[in-house]
């Protein structure tokens, strides 16, 4: 007898789903990255965060904290009767995902807590540090993130070790799901590396770690082959893409592996699943030991196995000066992990056990380690550091004070904490502007509506001074106004001398009136709106114009982008779909689909559009560009890579051309479905009013100030 099944019975690990669209239409424009962490997947959407945290008690959480690292419990035993060495791996791993190339990754979210990461090769036994957590997290409630959690008790473990630290910033808010719209490579088997060009630093962008579930490189070397110079090699190349320049990496890496310990008790082949492919009565946790005890002594996580240090729970010189000390040799862990020995090693020098008995083991350190020893540059730093101390004290404090708050943002979106009154350079240093009132502003707007500016020029100067920024990692957008710096004011996305003609307007208008260009942009980006639609445009005041001196150039050009879906650039053919670039640009934006949409219409049908494709109405801001998009008096075919041209099917004539980013809104179902509402008759007014809505969070996105 046939019987009709729930789909998701039958199986406790692959659900029948039935065949699903992505089955039939693997290339389908998947537009969920828009729409991940909304309300319905936050259990606490009514509390403000930001606000909460500063009514939290720093002092109170931090001695809990303390206690929490000196109190072993017996079903994970603290190595050497403190947690420390722990937390600041946790901590270290929560924050170093973060990547250059698109700002995602960091600990800001919390997302550690979520697969892929709780999963990770290189997160092994990481689950049994948050559990550690949870009793102080249950404490401090909707006061305390996991995300500024994962972040504070690293440093309060450096703190209680005796190492040097600035303090840590509050105020980052927790995730509810898995992070969709990170690429974390397209590896199928945990520590592939089908990520690579020609060379070792061809690495795929925009991502950084060498291998599928790794943090940054191979402690054994590249695949495994230990190999102390190729090994440099990753070291650097995955530190710059982090962030880092080689001060910061030997820095980081000394000071980070003066605490603690490796572990490789016994044969990997005795752990079992990581966490997301346990079983449900391990209630999440993963990796499960069957050497022996399994725990303390007989703990297996990355299978090398040793501390770096004679004294594993001490901020000393030990990591420099063991390396330089001694000759090295290379030998096998007993999880038969390559890692490193010192040859004829001192009584002095032997470490004593985890577990507080009288035995003492070797030191080790792994080719990673190893390579700032032989890689040239790496060794003159480790030798300054040796020769001053407190020099390496300050960097290192420095390095992972950027480390743990790269991705939060300028200095403005920082809430509370006890960090240090200090500002650096890669938190993009921008001035308070002045508010203008009223009256200034209304004589401002005037000003610049008689300057003889036309309206393409003036939204797309405010557009394409907004559009850098990146809610990834808060980088880029209008404050500061660093269109007018290099390399910003150079890139050819912006239009150099459209742009320089429209700057020295509003350096005029600027000094006459004391205001900043940083604010006339968006003033100026109105004004065209207004010009175009016949509606007001609400302008929020109080930019600051940036220095070039406080602006880093390299750093800043990770922002220029190769394409840019709503100014119709691309600047060469991409593997990926120039609408698969929009989308991903769109999310970094904080875009839903519906705001994508008005955006792309509205900015069309003023004529913005740097290939010259997609503009075919006369420059008023209304809906007549989705109504001529989804009109079917012409068939479309394409000219060439994102090139194509609509023939009118009464005179067979071309009659407009378009990109893919434009007709992509009349292709994929979903985005249609948005742009018909758009067109129909009756809803031009919300088009205009949806539109400056969402240009206003364009141009507001970086002012944390207003948040």
């Amino acid at each position: 007898m046939n019987e009709t099944k729930c789909p998701f019975h039958g199986s406790t690990t692959t659900p029948n789903l039935g065949t699903q669209n992505k089955d039939w239409w693997p290339n389908q424009l998947n537009l969920d990255i828009l729409r991940q962490h909304g309300d319905r997947s936050n259990p606490i959407s009514e509390i403000n965060y930001k606000e909460e945290v500063k009514k939290l008690d720093l002092g109170a959480v931090k001695e809990d904290i303390k206690i929490m690292l000196k109190d072993s419990k017996d079903w994970w035993p603290a190595d050497y009767n403190h947690y420390g060495p722990f937390f600041i791996r946790m901590t270290w791993h929560a924050a170093g995902t973060y990547r250059t190339g698109d700002g995602r990754g960091g600990a800001a979210t919390g997302a550690q807590r979520f697969a892929p990461l709780n999963s990770w090769p290189d997160n092994g036994n990481l689950d049994k540090a948050r559990r550690l957590l949870w009793p102080i997290k249950e404490k401090y409630g909707n006061k305390l993130s996991w995300a500024d959690l994962l972040v504070l008790v690293g440093n309060v473990a450096i703190e209680d070790m005796g190492g040097p630290n600035h303090g840590t910033v509050m105020g980052r808010e927790d995730i509810w799901q898995t992070e969709k719209d990170i690429y974390w490579g397209a590896e199928d088997t945990w520590l592939g590396d089908k990520r690579y060009g020609d060379t070792r630093q061809s690495l795929e962008n925009p991502l950084a770690a060498v291998q599928m579930g790794l943090i940054y490189v191979n402690p054994e070397g590249p695949n495994g082959i230990p190999d102390p110079a190729l090994s440099a090699e990753d070291v650097r190349e995955t530190f710059k893409r982090m962030a880092m320049n080689d001060e910061e990496t030997v820095a980081l890496t000394a000071g980070g592996h003066t605490f603690g310990k490796a572990h490789g008790a016994g044969d990997e082949a005795l752990v079992e699943a990581e966490p997301e492919g346990s079983p449900i009565e391990m209630m999440g946790l993963g990796w499960k030991n069957k050497y022996a005890s399994g725990i303390g002594v007989d703990t297996i996580t990355s299978g090398i196995e040793g501390p770096w240090t004679t004294n594993p729970i001490k901020w000393d010189m030990g990591y420099l000066e063991l390396l330089f000390k001694y000759e090295w040799e290379c030998k096998k862990s007993p999880a038969g992990a390559w890692q490193w020995h010192p040859i004829d090693c001192a009584e002095e020098d032997m470490v004593p056990q985890v577990d507080g008995s009288d035995s003492k083991v070797l030191p080790m350190m792994t080719t990673a380690d190893m390579s700032l020893k032989f890689d040239p540059k790496y060794k003159l730093i480790c030798e300054r550091f040796l020769d001053n101390p407190r020099e390496f004290e300050e960097t290192f404090a420095r390095a992972w004070f950027k480390l743990l708050h790269r991705d939060m943002g300028p200095r403005s979106n920082y809430v509370s904490g006890d960090y240090k009154d200090v500002e650096y350079i890669w938190q993009d240093p921008t001035p308070t502007g002045k508010l203008l009132t009223s009256n200034e502003e209304d004589i401002i707007r005037k000003t610049i509506s008689d300057s003889g500016l036309s309206i393409q020029e003036m939204v797309n100067t405010a557009l394409s001074s907004a559009v850098t920024f990146r809610g990834s990692d808060n980088r880029g957008g209008a404050n500061g106004s660093r269109i007018r710096l290099e390399p910003q004011k150079s890139w050819d996305v912006n239009k150099p001398k459209e742009l320089e003609k429209v700057l020295n307007v509003y350096v005029k208008i600027a000094k006459k009136h004391n205001t900043s260009i940083a604010d006339l942009i968006i003033i100026g980006g109105a004004v065209g709106i207004e010009m175009a639609s016949g509606q007001y445009v609400k302008v929020t005041t109080g930019r600051g114009d940036a220095s070039q001196k406080n602006t880093d150039i390299e750093s800043f050009n990770l922002l220029k982008p190769k394409a840019c879906g709503l100014r119709n650039y691309s600047e060469k053919e991409f593997s990926v779909s120039p609408e698969e670039i929009f989308l991903d640009k769109a999310q970094l934006l904080g875009l839903t689909p519906s705001e994508m949409t008005v955006l792309t219409g509205g900015l069309r049908a003023m004529g913005i559009s740097y290939s010259g494709e997609g503009v075919w109405t006369d420059g008023k801001l209304n809906n007549s560009w989705f109504k001529i998009l989804l009109s079917m008096d012409v068939e479309w075919s394409s000219t060439g890579y994102n090139s194509y041209a609509a023939k009118s099917r009464e005179t067979g004539e071309v009659v407009r051309t378009a990109s893919r980013t434009d007709l992509v809104f009349g292709s994929n179902s979903e985005l249609r479905a948005i742009a018909e509402v758009y067109a129909q008759n009756d809803n031009n007014d919300k088009f205009v009013f949806d539109f400056i809505k969402a240009w206003n969070k364009i141009m507001n996105a970086d002012r944390f100030d207003l948040n």
